[in-house]
């Protein structure tokens, strides 16, 4: 992944409940809006964005989603990162195929955010936590 510069302005949603899920999506959404994103690329980032949170308050009950402009020479963009402390995964490459999962889902959240943005990157610490950093170009 590329190192774009971010706007100093940062938006944070502290995530560990259903509500909190959708305060991030709307906090992403507006912003992808501001930045002059097509509606179906808005909807895609609230799409990355719910998953992301989703899979906090799933798995590790709590943690954060930082939600900033990105900017690489002319390209703006939306740069997402959700990080928490908790069981993080042991197997990236495993959680990154459609089907797989450790709860009671499709298996298609950290599969399916990849393919909707141009950028993915993820972090894991097992046992200590999970940081994912995604990142929609205009």
């Amino acid at each position: 992944m590329n190192a774009p510069a971010a706007d100093p302005a940062v938006l944070l949603q502290r995530v560990s409940c259903d509500s909190d899920v959708v305060a991030a999506r709307q906090l992403a959404r507006r912003l992808a809006d501001e930045l002059e994103f097509s509606r179906p690329d808005q909807a895609l980032i609230a799409t990355a964005v719910s998953e992301l949170a989703r899979n906090i308050v799933n798995y590790a009950k709590e943690g954060e989603v930082e939600i900033c402009t990105a900017r690489a020479g002319a390209r703006t963009g939306i740069k997402v990162t959700a990080r928490d402390r908790g069981p993080g995964l042991a197997d990236v490459e495993l959680a990154l195929q459609d089907g797989y999962s450790t709860g009671n889902s499709l298996g298609l959240g950290l599969p399916g955010t990849r393919r909707i943005v141009d950028e993915f990157d993820i972090c894991s610490n097992p046992g200590r936590g999970l940081v994912v950093t995604v990142i929609k170009w205009r």
